[in-house]
């Protein structure tokens, strides 16, 4: 091995003799060159229910980490969906409710068996419920 005389480099191969034959091979040299939109496009592929990222970089012949590195893009807003697979939502439609729809808990005035027990003596009775905190309170003074 050594020195390329006119740039001072160390070869791998030795500069003397037949350093064997080279092949020229023409056409593409496998890096595509693809638009922002194809990019978009692919990204927002992989985004659909069902999708996975390997099997749709596979389809497109490029890498899943190209294809995470697009969706990356694409929500970061640095590429744009073309128009035709912009989302579309739908209109939101409220209708009245034909029946009262049920609360969780009764209203304040619904009526509520109660059962009073003082010493040997019992009281049951019908209170609203809004006024069942002042009985209990009428019951503990009374004590």
């Amino acid at each position: 091995m050594g020195a390329d005389g006119k740039m001072d480099v160390h070869l791998d191969v030795p500069t003397t003799g037949y350093a064997g034959r080279v092949e020229v091979l023409e056409g593409p040299t496998g890096r595509r060159v693809r638009s922002e939109t194809d990019k978009a496009r692919i990204a927002a592929e992989s985004l659909m229910p069902g999708m996975q990222v390997t099997a749709v970089a596979r389809k497109h012949g490029v890498t899943r980490w190209q294809v995470y590195d697009w969706r990356r893009r694409l929500r970061q807003g640095r590429l744009a969906l073309p128009e035709s697979m912009a989302p579309m939502f739908a209109p939101l439609m409220v209708e009245e409710a034909s029946a009262p729809q049920r609360t969780m808990r009764p209203p304040k005035s619904t009526p509520a068996k109660v059962e009073i027990m003082i010493d040997d003596m019992v009281i049951r009775t019908t209170v609203d419920l809004e006024h069942l905190p002042q009985v209990i309170r009428a019951v503990r003074a009374s004590r």
